[in-house]
């Protein structure tokens, strides 16, 4: 599979945004509410799966492996797998629906994610008990992804940009 200048760029550029919205967060009672859901959100929707993988996965897990080392091996796989369901569904199920069809994909995405961190956390770094603890900040800080990427990509059309961006390389 080869991919175009235009799209490994592009995938550049959503990796470069996951990673500073790794770096950072915002304080919501006894934690912080990361926004690299935002991205990984973006990536799925607007880049194929392979790309999304690299954009969204790699991205969050380069994040996690800078600012938050602990966390990065959950990362990679929740990230991978939530950003590769969030991609398929975009790009491949409901295609004459690509807003309902993200919609789906992301809401799915949204329960793999807190989920993943939740089980996954308590295997690699934490008690179960503290990552049950923390499943409703995991599920609103991956909604809060969701809430954001969705106007972005259909309400101010970044998507069809995209697509016609990355159309004028092949």
């Amino acid at each position: 599979m080869s991919f175009s200048v235009r799209q490994i760029t592009f995938a550049a550029i959503i990796m470069a945004i996951n990673i500073l919205f790794s770096s950072f967060g915002v304080p919501v009672g006894f934690a912080t509410l990361y926004l690299t859901d935002i991205a990984v959100c973006l990536a799925g929707i607007l880049l194929n799966p392979v790309l999304a993988v690299v954009a969204g996965g790699v991205g969050a897990f380069l994040g996690d492996l800078f600012f938050y080392p602990a966390a990065m091996i959950t990362t990679i796989i929740v990230r991978t797998v939530q950003v590769i369901i969030i991609s398929v569904f975009s790009h491949y199920i409901m295609k004459n629906k690509p807003l309902i069809s993200s919609i789906i994909g992301c809401a799915i995405g949204i329960i793999i994610m807190a989920l993943g961190y939740t089980f996954l956390g308590a295997v690699f770094y934490k008690t179960l008990e503290a990552s049950i603890a923390k499943l409703p900040l995991e599920a609103l800080q991956a909604a809060v992804g969701v809430i954001v990427a969705i106007p972005i990509c259909f309400k101010f059309r970044l998507r069809k940009i995209v697509d016609e961006y990355i159309k004028k390389d092949i």
